[in-house]
């Protein structure tokens, strides 16, 4: 961090736009260098009170939120009344202006920019699975142990203040009610004086209440505003100085740059703070608005980008981008490749277990796994393949066990019990609160890439009410359109999304698929969970990180059909209506094509063969089969 805080004490400091292009093309070419990456401390991984302030930080984060621009003192100037010494100060990568004791802001000064920047309501990628964290850590941990180098824990704070390790912290996460009795006596203030009271332990990486977070002046629980309950990691108000057009909300970042934590952050909404310190701010219209757009700094930190980039992936096995040219990732791509084969079967091997010896079922989830929204063609969503698990077992909690293997397999997952209580009282779609100005997240608010598993099998008779039904709805907006439409109370405004939807139920899904496949289960295991636990205990860790990458990558590959095979498909449709006018339609040669298409991918295939052309008409007719023996046997359609 040498070199980096010079840079970074150079940039606050010199009022230089030259220094300015200098110390952001540093970084990026710094940050291109071999594994530079993992060397910067992670606000996903270490809790902020082990880093120091200004110092530089990484986080990978989605954009929950985007806050109006706002406007700060990109140079300004200040005045010694005694001497009447002036002294040009550069304000980028800061929250509070730096002033000396015996120094004054001078607002009317000649010399004073007002510069513009975009704030960004940031939160942990909803539903990131542990295996992503645990293996993201792990890797910067090995880098940090080599050069030996330790992250120290903040001094900015009051001597007071009380630090612990990561030990201390694993062990109150373990046992809450230790970490309950050591805040009962500090969790508020007394006396109005900020600078005298144990101010404490920040909670944003440890935040578990999913949103709630107490904060240190004693104001009603901040929340965080996470999409999904139970979430743990920080928030942070992430500023950015630079081509913030392109940056929508729900995308997926990962930012490096100067973490702010000034103490003065935390006062920002009291009476008492110093106003020719703080920076000047528009004033905001309400108290609430106020509490969300301006948090406690030691709740919600703030990062002053330096560089920031969009993540096709969140996969830590994987290369961050695999679209470049470089060398490194071809080989990465090419000698996976290599291996394809014998990994696809294994996990074929290991889904057919897990789905209860059912393989034609397995080959529709790995179908299902690597699918993605490749395109969209006015408004309909190209590439989207939701499969309804139907037969699924009732009793046994089949659909959690086997949500917990897929959650060992994607980056990203989240498991939705449908049930009357949940579609009536749960927040699916996120609204604008016009009061705190701001987006109050949702369910829905995902990430792309992420794998939704709805739980149908739990469903009882009930009465949904208009919360319900308009969860319902959106629900199969998703699903069908691949959009959200959010609540903006006069508007919806249609948000896309690109989210993997498995839904697993006893009959057919209430909601819309695009594939149902009637699971067959050729085993009845005595104890459920023992039988899936042993299923993810005889898997070796290395093959495990296979199927992961295995997944991952295959859905970032890019596909193709030649006009010789397209003619082909052509013809063989045309036979197919001939034989069979009544029960061949359209939609089933977009389903065959669909299957072709990722059933070519699933074997390292980036265009349609014949013989994959002729799998895919296979699979589909055993699918079509086994629904009418189904049909037949329960007398209704399934």
């Amino acid at each position: 961090n040498g070199p980096v805080n010079v840079l970074v004490f150079v940039a606050q400091n010199v009022p230089n736009s030259d220094w300015e292009k200098k110390v952001t093309e540093y970084f990026k070419e710094k940050l291109k260098e071999n594994n530079a990456t993992n060397w910067v401390p992670s606000l996903n991984d270490v809790p902020v009170h082990y880093l120091k302030p200004n110092s530089l930080v990484k986080f990978r984060c989605m954009v929950q939120d985007m806050f109006d621009p706002e406007f700060y003192m990109g140079v300004y100037e200040t005045v010694d009344p005694n001497t009447n010494a002036r002294v040009l100060h550069f304000g980028k990568y800061r929250d509070v202006a730096e002033c000396g004791p015996h120094q004054e802001i001078d607002l009317n000064s000649s010399q004073t920019v007002t510069s513009e920047r975009q704030t960004l309501y940031c939160v942990p990628v909803p539903g990131e699975s542990a295996w992503v964290k645990e293996i993201s850590f792990l890797t910067e941990l090995a880098y940090i142990s080599a050069s030996q180098a330790r992250v120290s824990p903040s001094t900015s704070y009051t001597p007071s203040r009380h630090k612990r390790s990561y030990e201390e912290d694993e062990d109150m996460d373990l046992h809450p009610s230790k970490q309950k009795e050591q805040h009962m006596g500090n969790s508020c203030c007394s006396g109005g004086d900020i600078h005298g009271c144990v101010e404490p332990k920040r909670l944003e990486t440890e935040a578990s209440a999913g949103h709630h977070v107490i904060s240190p002046n004693c104001s009603p629980p901040l929340d965080l505003n996470f999409p999904l309950p139970g979430e743990k990691g920080p928030a942070c108000l992430v500023k950015v100085y630079e081509s913030w057009e392109s940056i929508k909300v729900n995308d997926v970042l990962e930012v490096f740059g100067v973490l702010s934590v000034d103490p003065v952050l935390s006062i920002v909404n009291s009476e008492e703070r110093d106003s020719s310190t703080l920076e000047p701010m528009e004033c905001m219209d309400t108290a609430e608005e106020q509490r969300v757009h301006s948090p406690p700094a030691s709740l919600v930190p703030r990062i002053h980008v330096i560089l920031a980039q969009k993540l096709q992936h969140i996969n830590p096995l994987l290369p961050a981008c695999l679209n470049e040219e470089e060398s490194k990732t071809c080989e990465f791509v090419s000698n996976f490749m290599s291996e394809l084969s014998p990994v696809r079967a294994e996990l074929l091997g290991f889904l057919t277990h897990a789905l209860l010896g059912d393989s034609l079922a397995a080959e529709y989830l790995i179908l299902h796994l690597i699918s993605t929204v490749y395109a969209r063609r006015d408004v309909l969503p190209l590439g989207k393949f939701t499969v309804n698990l139907s037969g699924c077992p009732r009793s046994s909690a089949f659909t959690e066990h086997l949500y917990r293997l897929i959650q060992q397999l994607v980056p990203a997952s989240y498991h939705l019990r449908m049930s009357i209580q949940s579609m009536n009282h749960s927040r699916f779609v996120p609204h604008k609160d016009y009061t705190a100005n701001r987006l109050v997240s949702g369910l829905l608010q995902l990430a792309s890439n992420t794998s939704l598993v709805i739980d149908e099998t739990q469903l009882e008779q009930g009465q949904l009410d208009t919360a319900g039904v308009h969860n319902v709805t959106a629900l199969g907006n998703l699903i069908t359109w691949q959009k959200v439409d959010y609540d903006f109370s006069y508007h919806r405004m249609e948000f896309p999304c690109n989210i993997n939807v498995l839904i697993t139920s006893e009959g057919r899904s209430l909601l819309p698929s695009d594939c149902q496949v009637h699971l067959q289960p050729q085993i009845i295991p005595p104890n459920m969970e023992e039988y899936m636990s042993s299923l993810l205990t005889a898997v070796l860790p290395s093959v495990l990180n296979k199927f992961r990458i295995y997944l991952s990558l295959l859905r970032l590959l890019d596909y193709s059909i030649s006009d010789e095979v397209t003619k082909a498909v052509e013809e063989d449709f045309v036979e197919m209506r001939k034989n069979d006018p009544e029960s061949v339609t359209a939609d089933d040669l977009h389903k065959m094509l669909l299957v072709a298409r990722f059933l070519s991918l699933s074997a390292g295939q980036t265009t349609l063969s014949r013989e994959r052309w002729l799998r895919a008409k296979q699979l589909e007719a055993l699918r079509k089969a086994r629904l009418q023996q189904q049909k037949c046997v329960n007398g209704n359609e399934l």
